[in-house]
């Protein structure tokens, strides 16, 4: 592991870049509610990409960037999971693998499970694909099991009433859940059962916490392999989502002649600049930063539980297993089903929309930690400053 900590960049950098999460607000507002971080890239990345521009290197992405290659390895490194670099092909971006991939297993008017509250994306996506979505709620914390859980009874009763796949998020977004493998392959079971597939959004998968057993659903077992499709990237942990690269994984020679048989266009809509960072990050040389920025998430990630504590005594979180999302329940102080425009006026803080992720997300935002403490702290102050004056007594 690095020796060296990763700090995220100043505020008045940041506020230079010109990506979603520092131009949809004015200046005055925080932004905490998009999955952008706050840190420098890996110095692999900037190397690699710096070099593309000094030589005009910015023509179509070539047929072997490398990046089946470069996976692999990471994914051993890692993971422990073994996968084959032939059932590896890439393309734009995560939900774009996932509505291929829904076309070519499904037929247009089928409803595919959703297990909300789930990132906003999972329901366009299944839409756009021309399917329907069939909700199935994670089951919250309770005194039988301390975490989110996949509702396995329930995704059952969707399959065997005519649902033709379940589209997983392992880890989940927004509530950082990682899936046991016990619960992973109970649900590859039932969807075998059923002559369903499962897509599994994997793009938190290099963000586990120190301590936390993640298994990617095509590692957890052989009927998971016959049945499954992964789809990943790089972006989320190392930050590079404007660079357009996701893999599509599969691991059984039914689900690659799946792959295979979609259009060459999804292929050719792989940035070349995201095929080139992909590789950077993925190969050992940047395992030391991943390290390190996993280091600086696991500090803030307690931190954002001892500020809540100090400033908002009643919200209900629990601290994520992976990812820099954390899901907060702040219902307690009446900001309405939809805190998350509220709290961007009185606070000048802008969170993620807890109903966005579904109906179990009234009265929850979703706040993106993936910052400078200094910038947390901040925000967590301006909320409970909102919080102090709304129950403070009048003169």
């Amino acid at each position: 592991m690095s020796h060296t900590p990763l700090e995220a960049l100043p505020l008045e950098i940041l506020r230079r870049r010109s990506s979603t999460k520092w131009r949809t607000f004015p200046d005055d507002v925080l932004p905490m509610f998009v999955a952008e971080t706050d840190f420098p890239l890996a110095p692999a990345i900037t190397a690699v990409l710096a070099e593309a521009v000094a030589i005009g290197d910015t023509g179509y992405t070539p047929p072997d960037p490398g990046i089946d290659r470069a996976f692999a390895g990471f994914a051993e490194r890692r993971f422990g999971w073994s996968v084959d670099p032939a059932r590896i092909r890439w393309t734009a971006d995560v939900m774009m693998g996932v509505v291929e991939l829904l076309r070519a297993t499904t037929s247009p008017g089928d409803r595919v499970v959703s297990t909300p509250p789930v990132y906003p994306p999972f329901a366009i996506c299944i839409e756009e694909a021309g399917c329907l979505v069939e909700p199935v709620p994670l089951r919250e914390p309770s005194a039988d099991h301390d975490g989110w859980r996949l509702d396995l009874p329930g995704i059952e009763r969707a399959l065997a009433q005519g649902a033709r796949a379940v589209l997983l998020c392992n880890p989940h977004n927004p509530t950082g859940t990682v899936h046991s493998a016990a619960d992973l392959a109970e649900l590859a079971e039932i969807a075998a059962r059923h002559g369903a597939v499962v897509i599994s959004d994997e793009i938190h998968g290099p963000l586990v916490r120190d301590g936390v057993t993640y298994t990617p659903f095509l590692a957890v077992s052989a009927t998971a392999r016959g049945i499954g499709f992964a789809v990943t990237s790089a972006s989320k942990a190392y930050n590079l989502a404007g660079l357009k690269c996701a893999l599509i994984v599969t691991a059984d020679d039914r689900t690659t002649a799946v792959v295979r048989g979609l259009s060459p266009e999804v292929e050719w809509r792989t940035g070349l600049f995201g095929a080139m960072a992909a590789v950077a990050a993925f190969d050992a040389v940047s395992d030391d930063w991943l390290d390190a920025e996993r280091a600086a998430l696991a500090r803030n990630r307690t931190l954002l539980t001892e500020l809540l504590a100090a400033h908002l005594p009643l919200a209900r979180y629990r601290e994520p297993d992976a990812g820099y999302l954390a899901w907060i329940d702040v219902s307690a102080y009446g900001w309405g089903d939809d805190p998350a425009p509220y709290l961007r006026r009185a606070a000048k803080v802008a969170l993620h929309h807890g109903p966005e992720f579904g109906p179990q997300g009234a009265g929850h935002v979703r706040l993106n930690f993936g910052c400078g403490p200094d910038v947390l702290t901040e925000a967590i102050t301006r909320i409970g400053a909102v919080a102090a004056a709304a129950t403070s007594p009048q003169p």
